[in-house]
């Protein structure tokens, strides 16, 4: 399907200084490709044509670090610490799942997802063929990490997962990698350093989230868990970390070196006082950095707006400096640099032959107005209620507060309230 969209504002990315620019026109999509970005020749066929009536396109938000699937613990274990409420709530229920379960709650996640605007999420969880085939009979696009830990799988079912999601859709991508170092003993660890190595794979897991995990980790192995990934040799192609709250000196001359990703989840570890990751550091630096929401069991909502805010908000508190952390580094972080810790390099800008994942942003509202600076208002005072279309491979999945994913809301919502409602 070819879509032409006129009468827009369009945001332009710069790789270079991670700015922005916005320039006015049409944009066309042929099939799943951006074709044309300013000015559209007379003879593109357009099957649908839409008038954005000045409005924005935006490349879409990458969640770049996520358990979608744990929708069916969403408000259900708060208020308590991490340590009680992985271990005491969370692991309990989860033992409790099936591949069927996986496949509702993803879509929940999903739909939740497009509200927000994000065209694409870095998943970790449990079966991942069958979040793979929710994903793409939904139309959207996941990328996969494996959870892989003490208490299920193995190396063996996350080489074949590895196969069998990356076959089985331009949308579905596996990448190499495991739960964390508390939970994951050293044969598993130094199989997936094998994994990653034979594959030539980018490796990720939690990282440093929390003061506790990285302490236990020194008592151990007498390092920090990114010096002892490292190696192990995990990084050879890259990877990086989810949180990266509590990093030491080596550790940030690790992910310099390897050109790791820290991927942010601001939300989460605001939520369960795990600290504030030193973002102002990591730009100093020169460190690649990535946005996600972690789980909406620990955040609770899958919202990137809120994710923005906190990440520039909180750095900010942390340095005790307005100045730190601009709009701009924070839009790029939740856009092109999830898609680049994602391996998505094709997902993450608004640039003809780009995959068309985009989103529009309604100007026409009191939180967007007046127009200062859009990028900054996108950032301090924008919102879920901004997104009025998100675009997912060239197809509209959302609208206007409708779903385009072939699966009727009430009876995800039900799907969703029965599977928790057996647990005990």
């Amino acid at each position: 399907m070819n879509t032409l969209f006129n009468n827009a504002r369009i945001l332009k990315t710069d790789h270079e200084s991670h700015d922005f620019s916005i320039i006015k026109g049409s944009l066309a999509v042929e099939g799943d490709t951006i074709k044309y970005v300013g000015e559209v020749p007379g003879d593109f066929v357009a099957d649908k044509t839409i008038d954005c009536d000045g409005n924005l396109l935006i490349p879409g938000f990458k969640n770049a670090h996520t358990h979608t699937a744990m929708t069916f613990l969403r408000s259900f274990a708060d208020d308590t610490t991490l340590q009680d409420w992985l271990y005491n709530q969370v692991f309990p229920r989860e033992g409790q799942l099936v591949e069927d379960d996986i496949y509702w709650l993803d879509i929940l996640g999903i739909m939740e997802y497009l509200t927000s605007g994000m065209t694409s999420n870095f998943d970790m969880y449990f079966f991942p063929p069958k979040n793979a085939k929710a994903s793409v009979d939904c139309g959207f696009r996941t990328v996969q990490t494996s959870g892989l830990n003490n208490f299920g799988g193995s190396i063996e079912i996350v080489e074949e997962n590895y196969h069998i999601v990356n076959e089985m859709s331009d949308l579905s991508k596996f990448i190499i990698g495991f739960h964390a170092e508390y939970t994951t003993s050293m044969e598993l660890m130094e199989g997936i350093a094998k994994l990653a190595s034979k594959y030539k794979s980018p490796c990720f897991m939690h990282n440093a989230e929390t003061k506790l995990e990285v302490d236990e980790c020194k008592e151990r192995w007498g390092k920090t868990p990114t010096q002892l990934t490292d190696e192990l040799g995990m990084y050879e192609y890259g990877g990086g970390g989810y949180h990266c709250v509590w990093m030491e000196e080596e550790d940030f001359s690790i992910f310099k070196k390897r050109g790791m990703y820290a991927v942010t989840n601001p939300g989460s570890n605001t939520k369960l006082a795990s600290g504030i990751a030193p973002i102002k550091r990591y730009l100093d630096e020169g460190i690649n950095l990535a946005v996600g929401t972690d789980g909406p069991a620990s955040n609770n909502c899958l919202d990137m707006f809120r994710e923005m805010f906190l990440m520039t908000g909180l750095a900010k508190l942390r340095e005790m400096d307005p100045a730190v952390v601009p709009a701009n580094e924070v839009l790029y972080a939740a856009t092109a640099g999830g898609a680049h810790a994602m391996s998505l390099p094709e997902c993450d800008s608004i640039e003809v032959g780009k995959k068309a994942d985009i989103i529009m942003i309604d100007m026409m509202q009191p939180n967007m107005q007046p127009e200062n600076n859009i990028v900054k208002n996108i950032v301090y005072s924008g919102s879920k209620s901004n997104v009025s279309m998100t675009m997912v491979n060239g197809k509209i999945l959302y609208e206007k507060g409708k779903f385009n994913i072939g699966f009727d809301p009430k009876e995800v919502y039900a799907k969703a309230n029965a599977i928790i409602g057996r647990m005990k």
